[in-house]
């Protein structure tokens, strides 16, 4: 299977990264295609509710949002990983929600994961996942699981922590 896990933090090799990272290799070692794509690496426009792409199914800004888009579109699963700001997912994660606007009705009967990371427990990552799930499940995909990576918030705090297993275990079971 083509899996895609798009990584909404902004920060290179933190918490979420990490947990991506653990969930790519447990669905390597069970034979799966995996790309990561880390959004902070990527220029992307917020979108401009024009809604050119009704009409053509491609939007007019000019980054790197149209190939990310392709590939989300073909991939078998999708794991969407955010940290926690303010209760909710990263800037550069609701950017890309936005921006799947274009193929919004080409996106499900995916299998789809969700990470999350955060300093807060479960009760202050919560509407994060929620709206991770809903998002998702909205596209037509199934919610296969969340992995919460809780009270952590430097850098590394979530190696050794039921997370990383959680999302091993993930990628292992695809």
């Amino acid at each position: 299977m083509k899996i895609l896990v798009i990584n909404g933090s902004p920060r290179a090799k933190g918490n979420s990264d990490l947990l991506c990272d653990e969930f790519i290799r447990g669905a390597k070692e069970s034979g799966h295609q995996v790309e990561k794509i880390s959004l902070q690496e990527n220029e992307m426009h917020p979108c401009k509710a024009c809604y050119y792409c009704f009409k053509t199914g491609a939007c007019v800004q000019k980054d790197d949002m149209a190939e990310i888009l392709q590939k989300t579109e073909e991939a078998d699963v999708l794991v969407l990983a955010s940290l926690t700001y303010f209760l909710t997912m990263s800037g550069q994660m609701k950017i890309f929600i936005d921006r799947l606007l274009p193929k919004w009705q080409g996106l499900g009967g995916k299998d789809a994961y969700v990470i999350v990371t955060g300093h807060d427990g479960k009760q202050g990552l919560r509407r994060n996942a929620e709206d991770l799930s809903m998002i998702l499940e909205n596209l037509g995909n199934r919610v296969r699981q969340i992995i919460w990576g809780e009270h952590v918030w430097q850098k590394g705090e979530v190696i050794g922590t039921k997370a990383m297993e959680e999302a091993y275990l993930a990628g292992r079971n695809v």
